[in-house]
């Protein structure tokens, strides 16, 4: 019996070391998924810089031709403005792994959301509540390291 209590008491679930498979994991798994979410987010802001030179090049110089529907041309490159910076926070939330940066991608989400002429009055008032509302979590319950309080 006494060998029994020194066997168990050796265990690694008593001593607090972590199972073999769990180092394995952590150790492999682990990186090789912390690697992958780093490359993903290097191609979507890669995807956002590019997208921003499209925008700069061919969207821009149409809102000073006389076409006749300069609103249309103004909604396309503010819905294209809102879309690369989503690309921008989803590839900084996948690197940093920040709350705020979630915060800032639904913002943004909701922002683009707002911006379609199609949209009900319900739907804008909903959308200014949540626009609201995640400012106020923003700016209250989420702290930067950097920000003196």
């Amino acid at each position: 019996m006494s060998e029994e209590r020194k066997v168990s008491a050796k265990s690694s679930a008593r001593t607090g070391k972590p199972p073999a498979i769990e180092i394995f994991l952590d150790r492999y798994v682990g990186n090789g998924i912390h690697l992958f979410l780093s490359f993903l987010a290097i191609v979507i802001i890669i995807a956002a810089a590019i997208a921003t030179v499209d925008i700069l090049i061919r969207d821009f110089p149409q809102l000073w031709r006389q076409t006749g529907n300069e609103y249309d041309v103004l909604y396309r490159v503010i819905h294209s403005i809102l879309l690369v910076a989503i690309a921008g926070e989803l590839g900084l939330l996948l690197l940093f792994h920040r709350a705020g940066a979630a915060i800032e991608v639904i913002i943004f989400v909701v922002a683009r959301k707002m911006i379609t002429p199609d949209i009900s009055g319900v739907e804008l008032l909903l959308g200014t509540a949540s626009l609201v509302g995640l400012v106020i979590v923003r700016h209250y319950f989420i702290r930067d390291k950097n920000a003196a309080t």
